[in-house]
């Protein structure tokens, strides 16, 4: 045999040979494989109803929330006390879905709720919660805010939550850098001219005649350490807020600030089954990542400038959340907290704006067997105008019945 065959024959032999190896070896790793490649899907939500006792009065396109913000700014608003009310809006329907791939699983969700806002306020009506997706380290849609810490939520039945915490689902690109058992940071933009209450940015710049503009999203961050104890979480946030007086005249109202916020939460474990629940932020211009306050730029003097006699300034806000979950026994459990929303106003503002407001509630609530929970809360919440010295303070019981569900469909 040549010298060119006796070559071409043992290439021959070694390709056969990698091939061979390469199949059993492809045979004996599906043997043994584990990995599931079957799409998941979760189907889920609850049937939820609530009557609500309001000993006093609020806006009555919010009635079966607690908003100190809605709260009464003058003796005579929204009528006379005693109101009485049942709602199905906490009511949920949602799909989670899970796409193995070459490279990684595709998690993707959407789900609604029956709680109208914005200018469906007051009504029962389909309110998107989440619609997002994420693929290995980033994601995109419409989720929590990444200023916001979920886990602060305590176990209550009132819809809305503690008015001094970050809850803000927001419409965002984000990106999880670092996701472990003891590490997680995230970084995100958001869209900068929403509200968690759906309504209208221009509402929220309290100047006449102008427009607000975003020339730039905000911008978030957040890191956690999770250890044996709990977790630690802190965030920031940046947003450029800027409004135009268009056409200008004699005065010229356009303006812009820089908004900016620093949020520390924590989870305590405490007594082996109860969790303490810890917020506290401090910030300008952020007031709509609030659960519940008002406009985020309010009129401010600016003297010796006759062509912009008015300008706008970042309202500063502080706020706390601290709660309590406590176990009695597996299906007994009692959530007591209190929540504060602190405004400095600017020197236009009416005596009227609203200044401080307060939250808080105790519950008992019962889960008999699984899937169904049942409870009763008392709510408090109070409101404080900025200097015409009126405050008012409102008492509500509420009482729930929620009947969840849930199915798998898929693989493992």
């Amino acid at each position: 045999m040549s010298t060119g065959a006796s070559t071409r024959a043992a290439a021959r032999r070694t390709v056969a040979v990698v091939l061979l190896a390469w199949l059993g070896a492809g045979v004996a790793g599906a043997q043994g494989t584990t990995r599931d490649t079957t799409p998941k899907f979760d189907i889920y939500g609850f049937g939820q109803g609530d009557f609500v006792i309001d000993f006093k009065r609020n806006d009555p396109a919010w009635f079966d929330v607690n908003r100190p913000s809605k709260l009464p700014s003058n003796p005579d608003e929204f009528g006379a006390n005693g109101h009485s009310y049942l709602s199905p809006r906490q009511s949920r329907f949602g799909v989670r879905a899970t796409f193995p791939t070459r490279r990684g699983d595709v998690f993707a969700n959407f789900d609604f709720d029956m709680f109208g806002v914005g200018r469906d306020a007051g009504q029962t009506t389909i309110r998107l919660r989440h619609a997002y997706g994420k693929w290995h380290q980033v994601g995109g849609g419409l989720l929590e805010s990444t200023f916001m810490d979920l886990d602060v939520f305590p176990n209550i039945l009132e819809y809305w939550g503690p008015n001094g915490m970050m809850f803000f689902r927001n419409t965002q690109v984000f990106w999880e850098p670092i996701d472990d058992a003891k590490h997680y940071a995230k970084i995100s933009i958001e869209n900068p001219g929403a509200s968690a209450d759906a309504g209208n940015f221009a509402g929220r710049v309290e100047l006449s005649n102008v427009f607000p503009r975003f020339p730039l999203p905000d911008l978030a961050a957040a890191y956690k350490l999770t250890t044996s104890w709990g977790y630690i979480r802190g965030a920031g946030i940046l947003r450029d807020i800027r409004w135009d007086q268009v056409p200008t005249d004699t005065f010229d109202l356009s303006g812009r600030v820089t908004g900016w916020g620093l949020n520390l939460s924590s989870n305590v474990k405490f007594l082996g089954k109860d969790v303490i629940r810890l917020q506290f932020t401090y910030g300008a211009g952020i007031e709509n990542y609030f659960n519940d306050a008002p406009i985020d730029v309010g009129a401010e003097a600016n003297f010796g400038n006759f062509r912009t006699p008015i300008t706008g300034k970042a309202l500063p806000a502080f706020g706390a959340s601290t709660y309590l979950d406590h176990n009695w026994n597996p299906r007994v459990t009692t959530a007591i907290g209190w929540s504060m929303v602190n405004i400095t106003n600017s020197d236009l503002q009416t005596p009227a704006a609203y200044h401080n407001g307060q939250y808080a509630s105790v519950n008992l609530l019962w889960t008999p067997v699984t899937n169904v929970l049942m409870g009763g809360e008392f709510q408090y919440g109070r409101r404080l105008n900025k200097s015409d010295e009126f405050s008012f303070n409102d008492y509500r019981l509420q009482f729930s019945f929620k009947y969840s569900f849930s199915q798998h469909f898929g693989g493992q």
